[in-house]
């Protein structure tokens, strides 16, 4: 079956699409990537999505841009079909993240934009979307979601492997040796980019959106007073499951940080490089604290993963543990491709209505069929597949 996935994180940076081939099921999966490329937002809808980022959002503005969003998912959707050079109708399925732009801890709650019916209506391709509310609904927090293809594609019979996610917030896949799905344990550690893009942003007056390869960073110092006081976040000692956004490390925590940082005289570089440290020191502490296992592998996707000051940090907080990234491991897929093939899965899995949670990850109650199915024009077709293909096995 050939899926396409589509994500688009909390940094807004691109939607990322992945076209993959997916044959089998479950445990029993391989997948190929045929094509992935980063699709790149409107400037324009970037800025009205940020303004959805805020208590102030008006209901008229975010039902608009729900339609807005959806649009530019069909066109991410259709532009890696023409990328890969194949046919329209050779795809069988979507499956969209959506635009998280609201995000509540207790209760779980999501609020996601990016309409499916648009995305459908536009590629002819059903869609499944809106992955975290089955999950929220069986009592979980409705995130980590990637943790199930995590266990399916990393796990190791003998090495005790941490799957760690560096975009806009940060996350970790724990997979003990030869661990089965109840062993798994996943959770948000903190921001991953989102502080250090404000930050650049804010100093850059909008002229840069992120560090490109830290070198903002590298010309900086840590500032460890300020790491000290961003330590005692409440959100750092909550033990797992547990879920993060902007609520927790955005705008406000962001100028907050930016107000110590002119109260203690830093320069431009050095608030830069103490934020770069800050997401290194979340992910070291939320290794020491919750991790009950030894770790013997580190392995890093997410746009994180290319910023080389964080990386050296990192490796230099973890040593000796070695770190590398997901294109180290010869999958056939690279670290910022991981997430998007992520929920190229799991589409493929609700689709065959087979649990897609973990729940000792989430916190749900039990294991769910998570998403909801927009039909596209090519349903029928694709249920007569289903089912033939079922037959067959």
């Amino acid at each position: 079956m050939k899926v396409i996935g589509l994500m688009s994180g909390t940094s807004c940076d691109a939607i990322d699409a992945a076209l993959v081939d997916i044959i089998g099921e479950g445990e029993n999966m391989s997948l190929k990537l045929i094509k992935f490329i980063e699709f790149t937002w409107p400037p324009d809808v970037v800025r009205q999505l940020f303004q959805l980022f805020t208590p102030n959002a008006k209901a008229e503005d975010i039902s608009r841009m729900n339609y807005i969003v959806g649009e530019i998912f069909a066109e991410a959707a259709l532009e890696v079909i023409k990328a890969a050079q194949l046919p329209k109708d050779e795809v069988d399925l979507i499956g969209s993240y959506g635009q998280v732009i609201w995000h509540t801890q207790n209760p779980p709650t999501f609020l996601v934009i990016g309409e499916p019916c648009v995305i459908s209506q536009r590629t002819g391709i059903t869609v499944v979307s809106d992955f975290q509310a089955r999950d929220v609904a069986a009592h979980g927090q409705g995130a980590p979601l990637v943790s199930y293809f995590d266990f399916i594609v990393f796990s190791h019979p003998n090495k005790n492997r941490i799957i760690q996610n560096i975009g806009g917030i940060a996350n970790a896949t724990v997979l003990p040796a030869g661990c089965t799905p109840r062993d798994v344990m996943a959770f948000d550690t903190g921001p991953g980019n989102m502080l250090i893009n404000y930050v650049v942003s804010k100093i850059t007056k909008g002229q840069l959106l992120f560090d490109a390869d830290g070198k903002f960073a590298a010309q900086g110092s840590v500032d460890h007073v300020i790491i000290s006081e961003m330590m005692k976040h409440p959100f750092l000692q909550r033990r797992p499951p547990k879920a993060s956004g902007r609520e927790d490390f955005g705008s406000e925590f962001a100028e907050y940080i930016l107000h110590l940082a002119q109260k203690r005289g830093l320069s431009d570089f050095d608030i830069v490089a103490t934020v770069t440290y800050f997401t290194v020191q979340c992910i070291n502490d939320a290794y020491r604290n919750f991790i009950p296992c030894p770790i013997d592998e580190v392995v890093l996707c997410g746009g994180g993963a290319y910023n080389p000051v964080l990386v050296k940090m990192l490796k230099e907080a973890l040593s000796p543990i070695p770190v590398c990234k997901v294109e180290d491991l010869g999958l056939g897929f690279s670290a910022k491709a991981k997430e998007a093939i992520a929920f190229a899965f799991l589409a493929h899995e609700t689709i065959l209505g087979r649990y897609n949670n973990l729940p000792s990850c989430t916190g749900a109650q039990e294991r769910v069929v998570l998403g909801k199915i927009t039909p596209g024009r090519n349903y029928l077709k694709l249920c007569k597949q289903i089912v033939a293909e079922s037959d067959n096995n």
